[in-house]
């Protein structure tokens, strides 16, 4: 994300408020939504994904595409789109198989203030207790990824989990070193992740490693740097030939990034690297039909991929009941 915006625009977002057209003249709280909670049968995965809000991105963050790109691409898409930018989720995704949980990322927490910071209300909202999470993988140190390591008294909102983070991302985001010599507007974040993630140091359940190294089972990290130096992307092995790929911010732009993924975000820390390593990730999703979620999205951020001549599509996946338990 492009973290300085990303900021500013979350601290504005209020959730909506509703007044009842039959009694227009009395208040009335603010009315919510249905829990942001999505459940979808994969093989022999039970994937929820959590809604953890909504940020605004202006288009002018698209770079390496000429802006009359942009507007076509973005014309009768119809994306939501104030003066703050265009309406992007924030998602998160919690994987069952058996007994074992398993979180990929954790959302904003209390970093952006209103309207984000839903994963853990929503978490509960579906049913589990924060508790029961057995693996937290990260894709990458950001702080609307990791934020929500913390409850909302700053400590361990996963007691009984092991965090996963890789080492490349460890070693920038975690070192203060790195902050010194990081862009001013970069800086904030770095506290940020290293205060999410020290109730897990002192515990020792911070655990560092490198795509190809061993993760809990039925789990493959693929490298897909670009957007941070070790952002990964999350393979998870469902049974009878079906695999999900959780792939982090390898898409911010949905209704531009598919059709050109050579489009860059501007808070992509390796352009080049990003591009490339969106169109291998698609290209892979597309060729071997991969389930896929995306950080950012639109909820539920489930689906497919599907080539389109030289670019690719974004096939949501459909409403489906859930199997019948024995």
């Amino acid at each position: 994300m492009r973290l300085p915006s990303l900021r500013s625009l979350a601290s504005a977002l209020l959730l909506a408020t509703v007044a009842s057209p039959a009694f227009a003249a009395t208040t009335h709280a603010p009315q919510q939504q249905v829990p942001g909670v999505y459940h979808q049968q994969i093989g022999q995965l039970q994937v929820t994904a959590l809604f953890d809000g909504t940020v605004a991105l202006g288009r002018q963050a698209l770079v390496d595409i000429e802006p009359g790109a942009v507007t076509r691409l973005l014309d009768h898409r119809y994306v939501p789109e104030d003066s703050k930018g265009l309406q992007t989720a924030v998602n998160a995704y919690l994987v069952q198989r058996g007994d074992h949980l398993t979180l990929v990322d954790t959302g904003t927490a209390q970093c952006f203030g209103p309207g984000l910071g839903q994963v853990l209300s929503n978490l509960r909202a579906a049913g589990y207790a924060p508790s029961e999470v057995d693996d937290v993988l990260l894709t990458h140190a950001h702080p609307d990824h990791m934020c929500g390591l913390l409850d909302a008294q700053g400590k361990a909102a996963f007691p009984n989990a092991t965090v996963w983070l890789s080492k490349a991302d460890a070693a920038y985001w975690l070192d203060p070193a790195s902050e010194a010599g990081a862009p001013q507007p970069l800086r904030f974040a770095f506290a940020l992740a290293r205060t999410a993630v020290a109730p897990y140091i002192a515990a020792g359940t911070l655990r560092r490693f490198a795509p190809g190294e061993a993760l809990p089972a039925g789990i493959t990290a693929l490298d897909s740097q670009g957007h941070t130096p070790g952002h990964v992307s999350y393979l998870l092995d469902a049974g009878a030939s079906q695999q999900l790929l959780v792939w982090g911010d390898i898409v911010h732009f949905h209704a531009v990034q598919f059709a050109r993924p050579d489009a860059s975000y501007e808070a992509d820390s390796d352009r080049s690297a990003a591009i490339a390593s969106r169109r291998r990730m698609m290209a892979a999703a597309t060729e071997k039909g991969w389930w896929v979620a995306g950080a950012h999205l639109p909820f539920p951020g489930l689906g497919h991929v599907r080539r389109d001549g030289d670019a690719f599509g974004w096939v949501p996946g459909e409403f489906a009941p859930l199997p019948a338990t024995p």
